[in-house]
């Protein structure tokens, strides 16, 4: 029999661009992870679920310990490593968080290297804090400022956003409520 015809490719719709608009042109980066963003959309299954947490103890935790910990340790306190160190403790309880789809194998991972998002002045990158579950509070909050000023720097190497068994983005910080986070290949 004759094979299927091909799905009729999408028309491609050209945006409206009114008299006052700007446009500009994106650099090969914003280009390449635009693409990349896309490619992910399209290929990978995800799922994202919203739960409310009481972080009154953790922001009175937070507020008690900040200083003298900044004195200890060089370095402020934020509420990044409360989130690294809950799901790497996630991670060990549920296997299945920390785990890649590989064709009709699940890989559980046994390490955990957490891409941390950073914003940068060309945009968020997802940089890799390894070894998390190695890391204390102190060890958390220091790899992710190096990384963050590596970053901004424009010093990241390919190895600093590569291999990462789990991702945090932290939208709040923009003021959001909720904020579905996309795949970056």
């Amino acid at each position: 029999p004759a094979a299927p015809a091909a799905p009729a490719p999408r028309p491609v719709v050209a945006p409206v661009i009114r008299p006052g608009d700007d446009v500009v042109a994106m650099s090969p980066l914003r280009k390449r992870i635009a693409e990349r963003l896309v490619q992910a959309q399209h290929e990978s299954a995800s799922l994202t679920t919203f739960n409310e947490v009481d972080m009154t103890a953790v922001m009175d935790l937070r507020a008690r310990y900040k200083e003298p910990f900044e004195k200890t340790h060089g370095v402020k306190l934020g509420f990044m490593s409360f989130f690294v160190r809950a799901c790497v403790a996630a991670a060990k309880a549920f296997p299945g968080v920390n785990a890649e789809v590989a064709g009709d194998k699940i890989i559980y991972k046994k390490r955990y290297d957490f891409g941390i998002a950073v914003q940068t002045p060309k945009g968020l990158v997802v940089p890799v804090l390894r070894g998390c579950d190695q890391l204390d509070f102190a060890g958390v909050e220091r790899g992710i400022a190096a990384l963050a000023d590596k970053a901004r720097a424009g010093k990241l190497a390919i190895e600093d956003l590569t291999g990462g068994t789990f991702s945090i983005s932290n939208g709040g910080v923009y003021g959001s409520m909720m904020s579905t986070p996309l795949l970056n290949y």
